[in-house]
């Protein structure tokens, strides 16, 4: 863990500007989902792209020769939804998932040789990008657990996934996520200046 915070702290002030830029949110406001429902912690949903043509909802997978940990994928057929997950927010009212509020998603696999956490967290990559992938921590807000933090923010009249910690008073990036096209064709989701903002709905699994 403490290789890991290094490394991303060191991350943290070598990278772009660009990603220094605070995402401007409003007031919290509960998060929808397709038919008009709160989404609400325990319940499990799926994230659907708001473009279809381009791919499915996200899921999880291996990456290359390596069991785990898996890495947070698009589906690439747009009939598929991917797999459900779970939002565990910081501090939830009432059960209700309120947008720009700090949670942990954690990914609901049935069968799979990876018999570690399927909570997701940003795992660099390559050099300016990082995937999110399985493995993450659970709760315990603060600079050790940074990377397992996400958000959902209002983008117009669809939603996107941020990464922009606030549980702790420390220096960290802050940018929406979007989908990078791997070498073999796979779309992750990631962190990177290098990706437009992944725009996505909510369905109930």
């Amino acid at each position: 863990m403490k290789t890991s915070l290094l490394a991303f702290s060191i991350f943290c002030f070598a990278f772009t500007i660009e990603l220094f830029i605070g995402i401007t949110a409003a007031a919290p406001e509960p998060v929808l989902d397709i038919s008009g429902h709160k989404l609400r912690t325990g319940v499990k949903y799926y994230i659907l792209p708001v473009t279809r043509g381009k791919g499915g909802g996200l899921t999880v997978a291996s990456r290359g020769n390596n069991t785990c940990p898996l890495f947070v994928v698009q589906e690439k057929l747009d009939v598929f939804n991917g797999q459900p997950v779970t939002f565990t927010p910081y501090n939830a009212k009432d059960g209700v998932i309120l947008t720009s509020t700090d949670m942990n998603i954690k990914s609901v696999t049935t069968t799979t040789t990876c018999v570690k956490s399927s909570v997701w967290r940003l795992l660099k990559v390559f050099s300016g990008v990082w995937f999110l992938s399985t493995d993450g921590v659970g709760g315990n807000p603060g600079v050790d657990t940074i990377v397992n933090w996400f958000k959902i923010e209002k983008a117009m009249k669809d939603y996107e996934l941020s990464f922009c910690p606030s549980v702790c008073k420390c220096q960290t990036l802050c940018r929406a996520l979007g989908i990078y096209i791997d070498d073999d064709g796979s779309g992750h989701l990631a962190l990177s200046d290098k990706v437009p903002s992944f725009r996505v709905v909510f369905k109930r699994a």
